[in-house]
């Protein structure tokens, strides 16, 4: 108290000095002189060195050189690979992102990215075309100039020859239900998923895996790919080389054969990533082929005022559509079909089948619905069949019966 009564009157230093030297008690008293330069004694330079920021990396170089140093840590990669070769595959047919939702017919346009292959930076010893990996390289040319037609031929052809013998002989009857029942719900959770994507690449490393353990597996189909199951049962038996047992709308069972062996499946590359698709002709002209640009519009307009054929629920079965469709043009000229809710994509879809299997004439797909017309030379056309006939045949079955 007394110390700060004093400082704050501006005391002299004096008195502070005086204060601090009862406060903390006597200074020590300084140290002796060294006598050390009486007797001749010279210390040495690391004792008092010239310079006062000396270099030490001459003395410690040899031990720095024996040290390793550490290196930087990498993350594991899969597209790092180490200086190993490309993996060869045997599988006789091109390699797509998705079997059933590609049609190998039909050539794009353009593609939207440049040609990384989806499998990752030299992992395939396969050329990526922007669409597909094809098993014959394109980029070599045959002696005989059909542009590789026949070792493709010659592939195809051991492939069936190979699928022959794994299958073995066909099941029996009893054989067929055992394993039927070996797939259902209550009996195994094993199953998989094919989506809008449809069949996927590595959709066929996920079937072989589950061959290991079982020898039929479930695979449910939903979506865009039903429209048109016949595809579908057909890309899976030729790209997984198993037979279909049974099949109960979307649900498929895939048996995978007697002379299977888990060992020597196929070498299936997974793909690292979806490309993207590529840039394909408009599905909806601006015109309609044999139609003037008003006799379009207000067909678009009366197309979207027609009733409803049927409304599409999301991750659906659509395989009644086409059969749907066919039967609405007996009657009516223009069907429109309700797709709220669905996806862009899955709709365009959709009307690229229809366009394909009914066949129709796609006319808009504006506020989520899709509008077909028949089309004018839908009366003469040999596929279609006309009332009288459709009863006659009705009339003679029933008299056989």
């Amino acid at each position: 108290m007394l110390f700060r009564l004093i400082s704050r009157q501006n005391s002299p230093p004096s008195i502070l000095s005086s204060l601090r030297r009862l406060c903390h008690g006597p200074s020590p008293p300084p140290p002796p002189p060294s006598r050390l330069r009486d007797y001749g004694f010279v210390p040495p330079d690391t004792l008092s060195p010239r310079n006062p920021n000396p270099d030490f990396s001459g003395r410690y170089r040899s031990r720095s050189q024996r040290k390793r140093e550490k290196p930087h840590y990498r993350p594991p990669s899969s597209l790092d690979r180490a200086g190993r070769r490309p993996v060869h595959s045997d599988l006789p047919f091109d390699f797509r992102f998705s079997y059933t939702e590609s049609d190998p017919n039909v050539r794009p346009i353009g593609v939207r990215e440049p040609r990384y292959s989806p499998f990752g930076p030299d992992r395939v010893d396969r050329v990526w075309t922007g669409v597909c990996a094809p098993a014959v390289d394109p980029t070599v040319r045959s002696v005989d100039g059909d542009g590789g037609e026949s070792q493709r031929e010659e592939l195809e052809a051991m492939a069936r020859e190979s699928r022959e013998v794994v299958l073995g002989e066909p099941l029996t009857e009893a054989e067929r239900k055992k394993f039927v029942e070996s797939c259902q719900r209550n009996r195994t959770k094993r199953q998989i998923n094919l989506g809008r994507d449809g069949l996927t690449h590595n959709m066929l490393n996920d079937i072989h895996n589950n061959w290991k353990n079982a020898e039929a597996v479930r695979i449910k189909c939903m979506g865009v790919p039903t429209v048109d199951m016949n595809n579908v049962c057909t890309q899976i038996e030729d790209k997984t080389g198993g037979k279909i047992i049974h099949q109960h709308c979307g649900l498929v069972m895939l048996y995978r054969g007697r002379n299977y062996d888990p060992r020597k499946r196929p070498v299936i590359p997974l793909m690292l990533w979806k490309p993207h698709e590529p840039v394909y002709p408009r599905l909806i002209k601006t015109v309609i082929d044999g139609l003037t640009i008003e006799e379009t519009k207000a067909m678009r307009k009366r197309g979207l005022q027609a009733p409803v054929l049927t409304k599409l629920a999301k991750n659906g079965y659509y395989n009644g559509l086409v059969p749907m469709v066919r039967d609405a043009f007996m009657t009516d000229e223009l069907v429109r079909i309700d797709c709220k809710g669905l996806e862009k994509s899955d709709y365009k879809k959709i009307g690229c089948k229809l366009r394909d299997l009914v066949p129709c004439i796609l006319v808009t797909f504006d506020k989520e619905q899709i509008v077909v017309w028949r089309g004018k030379e839908y009366a003469t056309n040999p596929q279609q069949t006309s009332h009288d006939d459709i009863f006659s045949n009705i009339i003679e079955h029933q008299n056989k019966s």
